[in-house]
């Protein structure tokens, strides 16, 4: 998978992609991550990023030529292939783990980070495929949002955690659900111990323990997710929701 990202800040990027899991789905040939410095696609001698807006305001506007430069740069360089281009905005759609899978499954994408008061709307009409948006608030610029949204990509791109059933079975995965609690050694621990079921080497048991502690965790921290996730829970499962939101009024 190709992912270019556009930014006026590429050193932001450099210790979050040369670490850890990133890191290693790089050098494995798994992700090809590119950055590209909006400031190199400025024909003036100051190479200059952004402008006033028409119509007065606060804040400054990034320009469109250098954008638009850097995205037909791209476009030449990976003809043939169909990359998704997106801009990274408080007004786009929020991003979740379905969407970060669909993106996975993709050839490849660019990232568009904006920064001051956005971007001149008519690259949005030009270019843009897509809106992604981190939540209901907003940031400095898309740079941060841009590392998120690759983590959660690279990390579905099948290979990249070395167990595929990882990212099946933690928070957002396949069921929906939140994930189970996990523990390691030492059994003891500042006096909490590990549940029995855990050692007891029983899979069925411990399958069912961890089904019912994500059911549990969801239904307190986020119910409108099993809402969302009604479908994929099993009649037994529907059950035991119930039986647990009846303990619980």
């Amino acid at each position: 998978m190709k992912i270019e990202i556009l930014t006026l800040f590429p050193e932001m990027f450099e210790s979050v992609f040369g670490t850890s899991i990133i890191k290693r789905a790089q050098e494995a040939g798994k992700v090809s991550i590119r950055l590209r410095n909006i400031r190199d696609f400025a024909t003036d001698k100051h190479h200059v990023t952004d402008d006033t807006p028409y119509g007065g305001g606060p804040g400054m506007v990034m320009k469109p030529e250098p954008v638009a430069a850097a995205f037909d740069a791209i476009s030449a360089e990976h003809a043939g292939i169909p990359l998704k281009r997106v801009y990274l905005s408080p007004e786009g759609r929020p991003w979740n783990q379905e969407r970060a899978a669909e993106y996975a499954s993709q050839p490849g994408v660019v990232l568009l980070c904006g920064h001051y008061e956005g971007i001149d709307e008519r690259i949005r009409e030009l270019y843009i495929d897509d809106e992604i948006s981190m939540g209901d608030f907003v940031m400095t610029g898309g740079e941060i949002p841009a590392m998120a949204v690759t983590d959660s990509i690279v990390r579905l791109i099948s290979g990249v955690l070395g167990n595929d059933e990882s990212a099946a079975q933690e928070s957002f995965g396949d069921s929906g659900l939140l994930d189970h609690p996990h523990y390691t050694r030492p059994v003891e621990f500042r006096g909490l111990s590990v549940p029995e079921v855990l050692l007891s080497g029983h899979h069925k048991r411990i399958e069912e323990w961890r089904r019912l502690q994500a059911l549990e965790r969801t239904l307190a921290r986020r119910p409108d997710l099993i809402q969302q996730n009604a479908s994929k829970l099993s009649p037994a499962e529907r059950n035991l929701m119930n039986s647990l939101l009846g303990r619980n009024r």
